[in-house]
């Protein structure tokens, strides 16, 4: 049985570096896991790349030679991408145990992951192999500075669970340039009243009915959670990961390790 993690996420957000940050903590703490780029428009790493789609087709030839922009040409290298599952990916996979973790560094177009079925095909695909796959989206918390924001982030996290059909977490990056983290607190154990106020205060008295239904599916459903991560603090890193291995039961078999240093993170994860 192997392990992945997609990760996916609005241009900017974070997923990167997020990338190069669990990639250092594991080395730190011993444990193996590979980072496999998956976007052919990437240029700089920082962290060592496992597998790396620019080996099977570069954004740049492609607009270079079908004369297409960076967003077609983009659309274009992940079908081919999607066209060498059988050939490409399955003679990267080889290379590694059935029991190794690979992280999926994906590119920021948000229709990848919400109406074509490009990454559906992929990770659906890697279960075939064997692999449990669980979705990693990544929004800024910078983006998250008011109701309505904050409901277009579930919108978009919700779009990709809905056609990615997985085990889905949810992440606010970049806390650790936030200044002022109090603005968040609201966001990330919403009271739906609270939420359903602002929101109509916001928008005109015709969206009412809209409002209710969106807070009631994000709010007292709880279909949409989001768990912070500073990248500044393994505690931070060690506590997602861990929400993260729950989900596609990594580690099951293995002894519970306890260590003097550990801090209770408490329910609320580790302080940021």
């Amino acid at each position: 049985m192997g392990y992945a993690q997609l990760v996916i996420g609005p241009a900017g957000s974070g997923k990167s570096t997020y990338c190069s940050s669990l990639y250092e903590h594991c080395e730190t703490i011993g444990r193996t896991m590979h980072v496999v780029n998956l976007d052919p428009a990437a240029e700089i790493f920082n962290y060592p790349v496992a597998m790396d789609i620019r080996e099977l087709v570069s954004l740049e030839d492609v607009m270079e030679e079908l004369k297409l922009g960076p967003n077609g040409g983009l659309m274009y290298c992940m079908e081919y991408l999607e066209d060498s599952l059988h050939d490409w990916v399955d003679e990267e996979l080889e290379n590694y145990r059935d029991d190794d973790y690979l992280i999926f560094d994906c590119p920021g177009q948000i229709e990848l992951f919400t109406h074509v079925p490009v990454l559906k095909n992929f990770v659906e695909h890697l279960k075939q192999k064997n692999f449990n796959v669980c979705v990693v989206y990544l929004l800024d918390s910078q983006f998250i500075t008011d109701v309505t924001k904050f409901i277009s982030g579930c919108m978009s996290s919700l779009a990709a669970m809905i056609q990615l059909e997985l085990p889905h977490v949810n992440i606010l990056s970049k806390m650790d340039l936030l200044q002022d983290k109090s603005n968040i607190d609201d966001y990330l154990n919403p009271e739906p009243r609270t939420l359903l106020a602002e929101l109509n205060e916001r928008m005109g008295p015709q969206y009412a009915k809209l409002n209710k239904a969106l807070i009631e599916m994000v709010g007292e459903y709880g279909m949409v959670n989001f768990i912070p991560i500073n990248l500044r603090k393994e505690k931070s890193i060690q506590y997602v990961l861990s929400q993260i291995d729950v989900c596609i039961q990594f580690g099951e078999d293995a002894d519970v390790k306890i260590r003097d240093d550990d801090e209770d993170f408490g329910d609320d994860g580790p302080d940021l």
